[in-house]
């Protein structure tokens, strides 16, 4: 079974940071969609790990986006 991590962050200028690990290719942006549109749906900076583009075997990437406040 995979183990996908998704990591919420409360910057101290109310900005929200979405990490998430454990996930191949663009699904990171599927499995933050609900939790964005929740804070807000306003996505101000969005930033692909290297690893994202995988779709193979191997440890799987994320990715990273920023809400606005």
């Amino acid at each position: 079974m995979e183990i996908h991590e998704v990591q919420v962050v409360i910057e101290p200028d109310g900005s929200v940071r979405i990490e998430v690990r454990g996930v191949k290719g663009g699904a990171c942006l599927e499995l933050t969609r609900e939790l964005e549109a929740a804070l807000g749906g306003r996505v101000v900076a969005r930033e692909l790990t290297p690893e994202a583009g995988e779709t193979g075997q191997g440890e799987a990437g994320g990715c990273e986006q920023v809400t606005g406040s």
